[in-house]
């Protein structure tokens, strides 16, 4: 609350707190036109203090003038608390033009859309379409694609902005090369270098927001997103102001499925990037992106090496559903999958027979799955035809579901390392042989047995 102080030769600056008796003024020692000898109106204070309106000096103390500036404020201040969580279900059915629009009007200049490069740019149209100034960030690994670090340029001149680029921290980045080499994530996991490129990164860039908006889809990644909300107070990350809740995060794609993202930048006529093209969807660091194959889920393409509940980098970690803990969020009880009489189920003492006979009868070809895995879901049809195919020639088709207690079994002994894994147990090799290839289409599992068996 502001206070307007009028100028009056009885009201006293800085320079005039002199307790000197001298005076002849009986209002020569007044603070604000307020007499600080006028006891009797603070003896009366307590009676009027909630009947009071604005009042002049003459008519009341310092003390209930300066209980009567600092209740409003306090007030105001509580009232000005919002609840995401309501507002989150208010924006439920709105469009994205609509979410952005609040997300802007809401914030200002301290809101930023993070920008990764990909169908992002659909973030930045949806701003330009609000006619609200908006600013845009982005985080350079300096692992990108060259093609990503051109589609930047292209979104700059298209929309006439600067984005607003953070860079990771050199010493650490350093440090790391050195200790464990270019490619260490192929062997222990992206999460480290996810965190020195990525994570720590943003974390400065937030720190100077007080809100920012994201491109999360609930149909991105498997076992993961599926729980986005549309508006939160940030889990994770703080902002401006520091501690838990200084940070709010738009989602305003949530609800939004990938084709009709797509069919937006089509209509809109904006710049992507050319590796989509080339079948990348899911766009990261060089070298942990590849393209998908059709049939495949898009963010199969990140970090193929790993678990499909893996694929997530840090940036999001507070929209995660843990497969242990208080969030996770998977059902108990799937449907399970690959259901054909000519798909054997094995037991865990079924494959650890078959991993100890050096001579077998006929070879075998197994998968190792999980149910709830899309990537297992999407070959099923595939596989099912494969067994039919292979029952007339002498080939055993069979799977293990290697998740959950026995995952760890699976990684020691059967060189588990992603959902699915397909293994063939040929008749005389002791050893079983991992399917190499991501193609799990019909003739490309047929080539493979038939060449080994």
């Amino acid at each position: 609350m502001a206070l307007a102080v009028t100028s009056s030769s009885t009201a006293i600056s800085g320079s005039s707190f002199s307790r000197s008796g001298a005076s002849s003024d009986p209002k020569a020692l007044q603070i604000c036109s307020l007499r600080l000898s006028d006891r009797t109106h603070v003896a009366t204070f307590s009676q009027r203090l909630h009947s009071m309106k604005p009042l002049n000096a003459e008519s009341q103390s310092w003390v209930a003038r300066a209980s009567i500036l600092i209740a409003p404020e306090v007030e105001e201040k509580e009232n000005d608390v919002e609840d995401f969580e309501q507002l989150a279900k208010n924006l439920e059915d709105a469009s994205p033009l609509e979410i952005m629009d609040k997300a802007l009007e809401k914030f200002g200049d301290e809101i930023a859309i993070a920008f990764s490069g990909a169908e992002d740019v659909a973030l930045i149209e949806y701003a330009r379409l609000t006619g609200k100034p908006f600013r845009v960030f982005s985080l350079d690994t300096g692992r990108l694609n060259p093609e990503t670090y051109r589609l930047f340029d292209a979104v700059e001149k298209q929309y006439g902005i600067r984005i607003e680029y953070m860079f990771p921290d050199a010493v650490e980045v350093q440090a790391l090369v050195r200790n464990k080499g270019l490619f260490s994530f192929y062997e222990d996991g992206h999460q480290e270098c996810c965190r020195v490129r990525k994570v720590r990164p943003l974390r400065r860039a937030l720190k100077g927001l007080k809100a920012w908006i994201t491109g999360q889809r609930k149909d991105q990644s498997p076992g993961t997103r599926s729980e986005i909300p549309i508006v939160q107070v940030d889990p994770v990350f703080e902002g401006l102001d520091g501690g838990v809740g200084s940070l709010v995060k738009w989602n305003p794609l949530a609800n939004v499925e990938g084709v009709d993202v797509w069919n937006f930048l089509r209509t809109m006529d904006v710049p992507v990037n050319a590796l989509h093209a080339q079948g990348y969807v899911s766009i990261g660091c060089e070298p942990c992106t590849r393209p998908v194959l059709p049939g495949q889920h898009e963010r199969e393409g990140r970090w193929w090496w790993e678990d499909a509940k893996a694929k997530e980098c840090g940036l999001h970690k507070g929209n995660i559903k843990e497969e242990n803990g208080a969030t996770d969020l998977t059902p108990a009880i799937v449907q399970d999958i690959f259901e054909s009489n000519n798909v054997v189920s094995l037991s865990r003492g079924g494959i650890e027979n078959l991993l100890k006979l050096d001579n077998r009868k006929e070879p075998w070809l197994v998968v190792l799955y999980a149910p709830w895995c899309p990537f297992c879901q999407a070959m099923e049809a595939s596989y099912v035809e494969l067994a039919e195919k292979l029952a007339v020639k002498g080939v055993k088709v069979a799977k293990f579901r290697a998740d959950g207690d026995q995952k760890e079994f699976a990684k020691q002994e059967l060189q588990l390392g992603s959902f699915p894994t397909i293994l063939l147990f040929p008749k005389s090799a002791p050893r079983a042989i991992k399917y190499p290839s991501e193609n799990r289409d019909v003739d490309s599992l047929m080539s493979f047995v038939n060449l080994l068996r």
